[in-house]
């Protein structure tokens, strides 16, 4: 049973993955049986009744037929579940509490669903793939709550890493280390930390975890042949993924554009959006599959694009129709602390924004590989001398100059052409056929007032 002490350190910590707060009971009970359900199918948690949205303690007054008609509600639930349903005086105001324990026996259900915890919400399983997947999940059991019996709380948790943590997730000095642990469950029923909380806080995650670690390349050409620069970002989640940002803008080209005077007049343009660099990244630290020790987590740089992959494709219960629209999770508790930073928003909404924002700029679409390993492929923008130099080799001095005119003067006449490379009219219409054959080149519009496209085929 939680004390009052302990039920405002979790009302201050927030809702998140093991909590959900009621302000009062919803003419619809089932609403809080769900919440109940989810848990029991996940690592457990607590709903309190009488505590908004936004952490603030009002109370709640609950007879005792509606408190009869809840635990009825809870009953329904198969197999039965053993809850606490009990009341707290919080400053004195009444706190209804609903603990739920990881349940036993899983999967419970509820008038034939099945609901399981993603994130701070909790989601109904309606397909087949989805359900199929989370009873392979619970033989397997999520790799993020399994306890780490070999790492203890006093020598291999970082105190940095709580600070960055709570500095995130705004929860600077609401309670002591060892409550925010209890309160977000990072610690199994059998008192080791989990897998997930090493990973989020150790000192030395990759010490447990040899390939929990980003491996971050850069190649020379577009294939895999030559290595420029090869690293591996070691420690927590949330430091691989600000060593990997740091390392990926000293890779990237950007520029600069200064706007009036004051604080701030520089602003940075990179030739790829660094949001979607963001949202790829931490999607392959939250969704990875840690269970396969043969694999990391990797980011490769080419010199036309840049593959983010992770272990684990697009996970079972996900249906291919639905990929960037739903999302579930392989590794909910640490979904749950990134959440709690800011770091994740809506489940299912990270693919749609690296479309959108790649869209804004211009580029191309993304690209997913959703089989075996996770791979996003962000296509970096050409340019142009770089890529005209690759074709010196193949095509004549006449197509290249054609070619270096065309990008400076998109709408050169071939008249114009004639004179500056010094060639008849029949001469420039075959080359420029030939380019068009090659597929480098295209005409848009009419004669008068159209306009050549350079098409930046690869070799």
């Amino acid at each position: 049973m939680l004390n009052p002490t302990e039920l405002k350190s979790i009302v201050a910590t927030g809702e998140g993955y093991t909590t959900e707060f009621k302000v009062s009971i919803p003419s619809n009970l089932k609403g809080i049986t769900e919440e109940v359900c989810a848990f029991a199918n996940a690592s457990g948690g607590v709903v309190l009744i009488g505590v908004d949205d936004k952490n603030n303690i009002n109370g709640i007054t609950i007879d005792n037929a509606k408190r009869s008609a809840i635990q009825n509600s809870i009953n329904e639930i198969s197999p039965s579940l053993q809850c606490e349903f009990y009341f707290v005086d919080v400053e004195g105001k009444n706190i209804a509490v609903i603990e739920v324990p990881s349940g036993q026996n899983k999967p419970y259900v509820l008038s034939g669903a099945i609901y399981l915890r993603q994130g701070p919400n909790s989601q109904r399983l309606t397909t087949v793939e989805e359900m199929r997947n989370f009873f392979q999940q619970t033989d397997r059991i999520f790799f993020d709550d399994v306890s780490c019996v070999k790492a203890n709380l006093e020598n291999d948790i970082s105190n940095e890493s709580i600070k960055a943590f709570r500095f995130e997730a705004e929860l600077v000095n609401a309670t002591s280390d060892e409550q925010l642990f209890t309160n977000l469950k990072l610690i199994s029923n059998d008192g080791y930390l989990k897998n997930g909380t090493v990973l989020f806080f150790g000192k030395e995650p990759e010490v447990f975890f040899e390939k929990a670690v980003i491996r971050c390349v850069v190649f020379d050409g577009i294939d895999k042949r030559y290595i420029v620069d090869d690293k591996v970002m070691t420690g927590t989640l949330y430091q691989q993924y600000q060593k990997s940002m740091i390392w990926l803008k000293s890779k990237l080209n950007v520029r600069y554009n200064i706007e009036g005077e004051g604080s701030n007049p520089r602003n940075e343009y990179w030739e790829i959006p660094i949001i979607a660099f963001k949202e790829a990244i931490i999607n392959s630290l939250a969704h990875r599959d840690y269970y396969d020790k043969g694999a990391r987590t990797t980011i490769e740089v080419f010199d036309d694009r840049v593959e983010i992959s992770n272990p684990g494709g697009l996970v079972s219960a996900v249906p291919r129709s639905e990929f960037g629209k739903r999302s579930a999770s392989r590794n909910p508790l640490i979904f749950g602390l990134f959440e709690r930073m800011r770091l994740v928003e809506q489940i299912g909404s990270g693919i749609t924004r690296i479309r959108d924002v790649m869209n804004d700029v211009g580029l191309t679409p993304p690209e997913f590989n959703i089989d075996g390993m996770f791979t996003v492929i962000l296509r970096r923008p050409i340019e142009f001398e770089k890529w005209v130099e690759r074709w010196v080799d193949n095509l004549s001095e006449n197509r290249i100059k054609i070619l270096k005119n065309i990008h400076k003067n998109p709408k050169i006449s071939k008249r114009e052409l004639e004179v500056i490379i010094g060639l008849s009219g029949s001469a420039i219409d075959k080359n420029i056929d030939f380019l068009k054959n090659l597929d480098l080149l295209e005409r848009k519009g009419n004669t008068k007032s159209g306009h050549w496209v350079i098409k930046y085929k690869l070799l």
